[in-house]
């Protein structure tokens, strides 16, 4: 499922082409995907200018100038693409050709500037909701989400905060949305590989019995900013479905110094340990137990 480098590398490719832009017509050519589309869902924006393109956490965010604010889940599989005409989708350096199962273009906006974007799952677990700007923040999708990573509000003295006394290991810690919003497995196994710190690592270990950040935390949080942002940079990591929305793939998979590497020597100079893997809260963790104490 993409994590948060591959939803912003979607929102930065949307964002020449949607914000401030109006929706001319919108196409839903089916009544659901995960869940079922509002009834209303294609009057609500057709007409309506996009005031702003944003993201929280996995969501994508689209501010209507009705009020109305839309999130788009890009689920397992689930992808957009902008055609500037009917033969044409932009390639790039690294174009791979998109599958031409129109079936799973699902929802279609046309853009009163003749852009065309197209949302396209094979899976359907991807979702669209539109709903108030006003009451966002109770919107269920959203409400109990934790600060953004790359937000000012996450630092050591943060994570530090909401690790104190906490049992669990510091991956499942890491990919509970309610302690930060946005990471997911790769990630998470990336960070904690920079950091060298231990997948099994209890999380009340990045605070002091004072609630005070360990050096563990801020080693943690400044490997977490890092790979993030190298990352975005990468366009995301392409492992199976992940395109940008000029059908580039995303190349950071490239990057990855322990991610899928079971059974490769450790990255980290002069360790001489293995990468492993072991079955973590019923994900794959990719760890070096040499280095990462």
């Amino acid at each position: 499922m993409p994590e948060l480098p591959e939803v912003e590398t979607v929102r930065r490719g949307l964002e020449p082409v949607m914000e401030g832009q109006v929706i001319a017509r919108v196409e839903a050519r089916r009544g659901d995907l995960r869940f079922p589309l509002q009834k209303d869902f294609v009057t609500r924006l057709e007409g309506q200018i996009v005031t702003g393109l944003g993201r929280r956490a996995k969501y994508l965010t689209a501010d209507l100038s009705s009020g109305d604010v839309l999130l788009m889940h890009l689920g397992m599989s689930g992808s957009f693409r902008v055609v500037h005409d009917e033969n044409a989708v932009t390639p790039g350096a690294f174009h791979h050709p998109r599958g031409e199962e129109r079936a799973h273009d699902h929802v279609v906006f046309h853009m009163a500037s003749g852009a065309m974007i197209s949302f396209n799952d094979p899976r359907r677990f991807g979702y669209m909701k539109i709903v108030s700007r006003a009451g966002l923040a109770d919107e269920p999708l959203l409400r109990g989400l934790g600060p953004e990573p790359l937000g000012n509000e996450f630092d050591a003295a943060m994570l530090a905060r909401v690790c104190a006394g906490k049992k669990t290991s510091l991956k499942a810690a890491l990919l509970d949305q309610r302690v930060v919003a946005g990471l997911g497995n790769i990630y998470v196994c990336e960070a904690l590989f920079r950091a060298h710190l231990s997948p099994k690592r209890q999380a009340s270990t990045l605070a002091t019995r004072s609630g005070e950040p360990t050096d563990h935390a801020k080693r943690l949080v400044g490997a977490i900013h890092a790979v993030l942002h190298a990352a975005i940079k990468a366009g995301g990591s392409s492992l199976r479905d992940h395109r940008r929305t000029d059908g580039e793939l995303g190349y950071f998979q490239h990057s990855f110094q322990v991610y899928d590497r079971e059974g490769e020597k450790c990255r980290t100079a002069g360790c001489s340990g293995i990468v492993k893997r072991f079955t973590q809260n019923g994900r794959s963790t990719f760890w070096c137990p040499k280095c990462q104490k």
